[in-house]
């Protein structure tokens, strides 16, 4: 997720610039090897939950460079997906040959989209970043038609890790930008206050939940 939002929903709004906020390191083409075996397993777990998805229109909000919706492109080739952060200057690996995806620059607390317009919407490495994440959870809800993937670190496991290696000392190994720290069954508990919980994954150091709207439109 990148930047802050300067519409909240419920016509709430707060001053914020858009900027990059948090950990910018690229996760998805480091060459560490222990990073690379984190992302294996991290999108094994993914592929799990999603296996037997086939949605027809697919929203990823808090994108970010367009790595992992190029991903799901490549899952789901028939499917349109659309991918939103705040700033379009990190949409750099966006394919722009495809006729069925595109990138936009939205708000995930103001998304301009229809009630349920989405079979699925993911939202990966998102929630932590916010300072207000009922607000984007009550977007997420409005725009989905029916199934929706979260996945957050899990809490105290990745300020532990960060500490291992050196990272963020001075914050106790809290990654910039992050203002949520969720156990993985406190986040079951607030996913599940609004979703029904399919599955849940634990690949280290994330939770991951597949969950569906408790009343979906027929």
């Amino acid at each position: 997720m990148t930047g802050t939002d300067s519409t909240l929903a419920k016509g709430r709004r707060t001053k914020v610039d858009q900027v990059v906020l948090g950990n910018v390191y690229n996760k998805y083409e480091s060459r560490n090897p222990v990073a690379r075996r984190l992302l294996r397993g991290y999108f094994a777990a993914l592929t799990e939950l999603c296996g037997k998805l086939a949605p027809a229109r697919l929203l990823e909000v808090g994108c970010g460079e367009g790595y992992l919706t190029r991903t799901l492109c490549s899952w789901w080739p028939r499917a349109c997906v659309v991918g939103v952060d705040l700033s379009p200057d990190l949409f750099g690996v966006r394919d722009e040959s495809s006729t069925t995806s595109r990138f936009l620059a939205q708000s995930v607390y103001e998304l301009g989209f229809a009630a349920s317009s989405f079979d699925l919407v993911v939202a990966a490495e998102v929630l932590e970043h916010l300072e207000e994440p009922e607000p984007a959870l009550d977007e997420i809800e409005r725009v989905a038609r029916n199934y929706v993937v979260f996945s957050v670190p899990r809490e105290p496991l990745w300020r532990v890790l960060n500490v291992i290696r050196l990272s963020y000392l001075r914050d106790w190994g809290n990654t910039p930008g992050h203002f949520q720290h969720w156990s993985a069954s406190a986040f079951r508990s607030l996913i599940g206050a609004r979703f029904e919980i399919i599955a849940c994954r634990t690949p280290l150091p994330w939770t991951m939940l597949l969950a569906r709207k408790k009343h979906p439109p027929p």
